[in-house]
């Protein structure tokens, strides 16, 4: 430690292949939480997400899309509101996200916002996306283009999530899709579907580990600090009423 003088070693953590190991393996099915930007009747970003919803189930996972019609604007209602507790405890609920915005104005519409905002970055001592994981798609009404996913990755790792590192962008979203509301086959199909394998097998190799692949030397180091206070101040307490009991 003699060369990292600064660091405080009880609070240094070495990673070990050891620890990442998962003593006990989750029996159940990958949990996903997808959400999507657009409130229009024909809204190609819910076809997007059912989807992906489709091909996550087919690849073993359980899922939850949350309908945000009637989810109130940020702060305009209290956090008890059903529809806010709704996203809520499905985010607490699942293990891994998928986001789904169109673009508008080049960038994600404020509906899609709007969910992401009424999930706390801290509630009590849950972080409700903290360790999650999360696959990123827009859909566009003309050219392809990744404004939106891009946005969405900033977004994931402000909300401390584990993107993975694909993608989909579906250009001429108006063309891609039936009149049954089915993604046709193409290309783009062919990468939501790489997507949609992609976060189930992160999902599985991350969760049971997020809380150790989270956790942080600057939080720990602050543990460490508190004690030492909370130690101190106690023997404090103890010299002053030993005093008064003189």
């Amino acid at each position: 430690m003699h060369k990292i003088p600064n660091v405080v070693p009880s609070a240094l953590d070495i990673p070990t292949a050891a620890k990442l190991n998962d003593p006990t393996a989750q029996p159940h099915r990958p949990r996903i939480l997808i959400l999507y930007g657009s409130l229009r009747p024909q809204s190609f970003s819910r076809k997007l997400a059912l989807e992906a919803q489709r091909l996550l189930e087919q690849l073993g996972a359980e899922t939850r899309l949350f309908d945000p019609h009637e989810l109130p604007i940020l702060d305009s209602v209290p956090a008890t509101h059903p529809k806010v507790q709704e996203l809520r405890q499905a985010s607490l609920w699942s293990e891994g996200h998928v986001w789904v915005s169109p673009e508008r104005h080049g960038t994600l519409t404020a509906v899609f916002k709007n969910q992401i905002d009424w999930l706390p970055l801290e509630e009590g001592s849950v972080r409700p996306t903290q360790g999650r994981t999360l696959a990123v798609m827009q859909v566009c009404g003309g050219s392809q283009s990744f404004n939106v996913v891009n946005a969405l990755r900033v977004l994931g790792r402000w909300m401390r999530m584990v993107t993975i590192p694909n993608q989909s962008s579906v250009a001429k979203a108006w063309q891609e899709f039936d009149d049954d509301g089915r993604m046709r086959p193409s290309a783009y199909y062919d990468r939501v579907v790489d997507v949609m394998e992609e976060l189930v097998k992160f999902t599985l190799l991350v969760r049971g580990r997020s809380d150790y692949l989270v956790d942080r030397y600057s939080e720990r180091k602050g543990a460490v600090e508190a004690a030492a206070l909370a130690a101190a101040a106690g023997v404090v307490e103890t010299v002053l009423n030993q005093e008064e009991s003189a």
